[in-house]
């Protein structure tokens, strides 16, 4: 058995090439190892955003406060509720983020996995226009 405490993990402000507005992440790498797992804590202010990435693996997000915003590149925006899981497969393109009107906290699950960051998610896709 190994514990990871959130008290060894501080939260970290999110880089700002890979998000747009306030959010901050608590790293938990090598949860385990095969595979590979690493969990991120990551608190969204409202309107808070990741930029467009894809994963080598999979990633589950966890819900654990507010609501996310989330888009799979060319289709339309979905929410999920506190409580609520999103797969994303290897490969996705996609964003996620806080809802206009309130923070979203998650857990992000990276599966034997590393990320590809692209351009930002501008206001106008945040906002659901193409």
């Amino acid at each position: 058995m190994k514990l990871f405490h959130a008290g060894d993990h501080p939260p970290q402000p999110a880089d700002s090439k890979t998000f747009t507005g306030t959010a901050s992440v608590v790293r938990m790498d090598g949860v385990n190892e095969r595979p590979a797992v690493n969990v991120y804590r990551v608190e969204f202010q409202p309107t808070a955003r990741t930029a467009w990435h894809s994963h080598s693996g999979s990633q589950l997000l966890l819900v654990i406060e507010g609501r996310c915003r989330l888009q799979r590149h060319g289709e339309p925006i979905q929410e999920i509720a506190s409580g609520g899981a999103a797969r994303i497969e290897s490969g996705e393109c996609h964003w996620h983020g806080a809802t206009p009107d309130a923070p979203m906290v998650h857990l992000a699950v990276n599966i034997d996995s590393t990320t590809e960051w692209f351009e930002e998610v501008t206001d106008d896709q945040y906002a659901g226009h193409p």
